[in-house]
């Protein structure tokens, strides 16, 4: 089937990847909470943390099963490629509840050495927010598939939404 006025050029084809852009949109909207999320726990305005790792909800876990999800309503749950993308978003989710917040405590207790058991001493401390409790992944996990599906099933692709919004005004 040819859809010529819908189907974005190939220079443009990665706008038309429905899947890739709510997971992304999933990932930025757990990114972007997270500045809520401290003004409303910490009582202060840290725009830094929008870049920073760590935190919640997990950005990395809302990026993977939005995407694996996206991938499984497209393709179908039964398909290998859902399997893959399922695979990869238990690894990324085991590693930042696992590894990289093992790391992060590692971090700590390195960082509360004293400076003089260090010769030169280091200019800045490591970074101790590398990863997430379960509770932070697991709310990230949630709200993937929370943003994927819905803007999948209701909106499509940001390539077909534009393409609508042109053919409304004009």
């Amino acid at each position: 089937m040819i859809l010529a006025d819908v189907t974005a050029p190939a220079s443009l084809s990665l706008l038309d990847n429905a899947v890739l852009a709510w997971g992304l949109a999933a990932c930025g909207l757990a990114q972007f909470s997270k500045l809520f999320i401290e003004l409303l726990l910490h009582r202060r305005w840290r725009p830094a943390v929008l870049i920073e790792t760590g935190g919640m909800p997990s950005s990395h876990s809302a990026l993977v099963t939005g995407t694996a999800a996206g991938v499984g309503w497209q393709l179908g749950f039964a398909d290998p490629v859902f399997a893959l993308a399922a695979t990869i978003a238990f690894v990324v989710m085991y590693d930042a509840s696992g590894i990289r917040r093992a790391a992060g405590f590692t971090a700590a207790r390195v960082n509360a050495l004293p400076a003089s058991n260090w010769s030169p001493p280091p200019e800045k401390p490591l970074k101790e927010t590398l990863g997430h409790s379960r509770l932070e992944v697991f709310v990230g996990s949630m709200l993937g598939p929370a943003i994927a599906l819905p803007g999948l099933a209701l909106l499509g692709s940001p390539w077909h939404l534009a393409q609508g919004l042109l053919q409304a005004l004009g």
